[in-house]
């Protein structure tokens, strides 16, 4: 199976993408953290070494948590508009205390799976051997 650790040419064994989206962890080895702070990848594994400056998330991970969360915050917000008629002040504080965390939690497995993917099929372009 292609991006084996032994085609490769390393010792480390595959790791899958959704465990790597999930824990955040290192695509190659699976056992350093892949991330820096909130969001930002780190720039090397502490535990195997592999490069991750080069890496491009892009936008993926930011479209995604706009589309998904948006539809359905944009439904909640309606619903709740609708069927309880809060105060706008219940709608100011609510919505940015549910999205930005939602927005976190959606983004961080999807940069994670993003920069996996890469790592797994576009390796030259991440200046991996």
């Amino acid at each position: 199976m292609p991006g084996t650790g032994a085609q490769r040419g390393g010792p480390w064994p595959p790791v899958s993408v959704w465990r790597t989206a999930l824990v955040g962890r290192c695509p190659r080895c699976g056992k350093g953290p892949l991330f820096d702070g909130v969001l930002s990848v780190a720039p090397v594994c502490t535990v195997c070494g592999l490069d991750l400056r080069a890496h491009d998330a892009g936008d993926g991970p930011a479209v995604l948590a706009i589309f998904v969360l948006g539809a359905l915050l944009i439904g909640s917000a309606m619903w709740l508009e609708f069927s309880a008629q809060p105060p706008l002040w219940v709608h100011a504080v609510l919505w940015p205390a549910v999205s930005v965390p939602l927005a976190v939690a959606v983004m961080r497995p999807a940069k994670a799976a993003l920069v996996a993917l890469q790592y797994r099929h576009r390796r030259d372009e991440m200046r991996i051997g």
